[in-house]
């Protein structure tokens, strides 16, 4: 590996922007790479913004691009879709819904499953009664569970309000509040957030986590739609930079910002964006589900629908197996 996928791990425009150097460095490198090895196909994985760019450069030289994880151009308009058709020989789709669109516009797309439920199938639960010796938990007490992201920026705009709502929220519910924190955090970055709520840091069982909480405050992203498939009710929080929210509301063509909701077709799970991101707006949605017991049930009812919609398929094996006898075509 020449550059590990974490360095290239920018969010939001303005970093994109603070990165460019890095970013035109890491292009030339790679292009170089496929020169001097004289390389003749290649697989690009999600992050549009740079392999779309890259990809141009690709084609230029003669190249077969195969790209898994498709650019949700569903969600942020159609300006890319032309690209796409002239560059990608084929497309490699995580959503059912997905593969209908790309055939609309003629471009070769297969659905082939969500990489989730591979590793969910994977996965070694442990048991509700394991999980609660291993970390010490109150066995009488039910998780209010925190997923405050991957990257620093982001606990840095959503954390503090989220644990000072929590603790207002365990204390009359009389949850205990577990923050599932990333493998590549360091947990004292949450120490400089001053609160007097108490709290268990726990890494790496974050599926033993989603499976056994009570209810969820979740940052947007994939974990939305993990936390959708153990049909754990939860909201969804998103904070970002001024330019980032004004760039991203401008371009957006859906309504929805959780994976959970835009598979569903519904907006089952409450969105909470910006400004919205306070102590009160946390606590009262919470409240709601809380104290409403058919709510609560009629909420885990349709989230079961994306384990549904989602299949059982693998998608890497299924994304390799495609890739592999399409070179073998060629």
């Amino acid at each position: 590996a020449h550059y590990n996928i974490q360095q290239m791990a920018f969010l939001g425009f303005a970093e994109v922007v603070k990165h460019l150097p890095f970013i035109k460095k890491v292009k030339k490198d790679l292009l170089n790479i496929v020169k001097k090895e004289n390389i003749k196909n290649v697989i690009l994985i999600d992050y549009p913004g740079f392999n779309l760019n890259i990809a141009k450069s690709f084609s230029e030289l003669g190249l077969n691009i195969y790209y898994y994880i498709s650019p949700q151009v569903w969600a942020w308009g159609k300006n890319r879709i032309h690209k796409i058709r002239a560059l990608v020989k084929k497309m490699l789709v995580i959503f059912p819904f997905e593969e209908n669109f790309y055939k609309d516009y003629n471009i070769d797309a297969t659905y082939v499953g969500h990489p989730i439920v591979e590793h969910i199938s994977n996965y070694k639960f442990l048991s509700k009664e394991e999980l609660y010796d291993k970390f010490n938990l109150e066995k009488e007490k039910d998780i209010l569970l925190l997923l405050p992201g991957s990257r620093i920026q982001e606990i840095e705009k959503h954390f503090k309000v989220s644990i000072q709502a929590a603790e207002l929220i365990s204390q009359k519910f009389k949850l205990q509040i577990v923050v599932a924190c990333s493998e590549n955090l360091d947990q004292n970055i949450f120490t400089k957030f001053e609160n007097t709520a108490k709290y268990k840091f726990i890494k790496g069982h974050t599926y033993d986590l989603l499976k056994y909480s009570k209810f969820g405050i979740i940052k947007s992203g994939t974990s939305t739609l993990e936390a959708g498939y153990f049909q754990l009710p939860f909201i969804v929080i998103y904070v970002t930079n001024f330019i980032t929210y004004f760039i991203g509301k401008f371009l957006a063509k859906i309504k929805n910002i959780a994976m959970a909701n835009i598979l569903l077709e519904e907006t089952v799970i409450p969105e909470l964006i910006q400004k919205e991101v306070t102590v009160k707006n946390i606590y009262n949605t919470v409240e709601s589900f809380l104290n409403d017991n058919h709510k609560y049930i009629l909420t885990k009812e349709k989230l079961n629908k994306i384990k549904e919609r989602l299949g059982n398929q693998k998608a890497s094996e299924n994304a390799a197996r495609i890739i592999y006898l399409a070179m073998n075509e060629t």
